[in-house]
């Protein structure tokens, strides 16, 4: 799978374009990225941890921790964010965090895999809700300024949820990975001739070639 393909999947399961998505096709680098490393040792750890509780361990696949998504994601905020939603996404560590405590009184690493799970599902529903309510906002700040050319909504003003961020993340970087492609997904290093009319069963694994 080429990296437009899997943005192009990755923004079909979220319902919406994938962030960063044009910077990621060019190759990053934002020039509004800071330069120095954001993330650290556990920073990568705990985000490894959110992957895979995203994308956990199957019967017929590894999970998102065992293609170190979170080191992915680490390097695609550093690079091919701005300098805004790098400081989303950094944050959202921490209020990830709180919402584990306020939840079930501990760190997101500290509880256990069901926890973890049940804590992602409610923050996946809290950024559905707030991508909608952005999205209107967005709408409207451009209407507000309909006529005046090259205006683009004020971003940094109308931030995205943090939990989105990380959620694109663990899926692009996951079905781009070699695991992802080879294990999750069907992969033939040499396709060969193109076949449209492959036989398909119900539960079969989707292409990565």
């Amino acid at each position: 799978m080429n990296r437009r393909d899997a943005i192009s999947r990755v923004a079909l399961i979220m319902g919406g374009t994938v962030l960063g998505a044009e910077y990621f096709l060019s190759g990053c680098k934002s020039p509004n990225s800071q330069v120095s490393d954001l993330f650290s040792a556990d920073n990568i750890a705990f985000l490894n941890e959110v992957a895979d509780t995203i994308l956990p361990t199957t019967a017929g696949s590894p999970g998102a921790k065992a293609a170190n998504v979170g080191k992915f994601m680490a390097v695609m905020v550093q690079d091919c964010y701005k300098a805004f939603d790098q400081k989303t996404f950094l944050e959202g560590i921490t209020k990830l965090d709180e919402a584990s405590k306020k939840q079930f009184n501990s760190k997101f690493m500290d509880i256990t895999a069901a926890q973890r799970t049940e804590l992602l599902v409610a923050l996946d529903k809290e950024q559905k809700e707030f991508t909608k309510e952005r999205e209107k906002l967005v709408d409207a700040d451009k209407l507000k300024h309909k006529g005046e050319p090259f205006y683009f909504a004020n971003e940094a003003e109308i931030p995205n949820h943090y939990f989105r961020l990380m959620k694109e993340l663990t899926l692009l970087g996951y079905f781009t990975s070699e695991i992802g492609a080879t294990k999750a997904l069907r992969y033939i290093a040499v396709p060969g001739h193109y076949d449209g009319n492959l036989p398909y069963k119900k539960g079969d694994k989707a292409w990565a070639t």
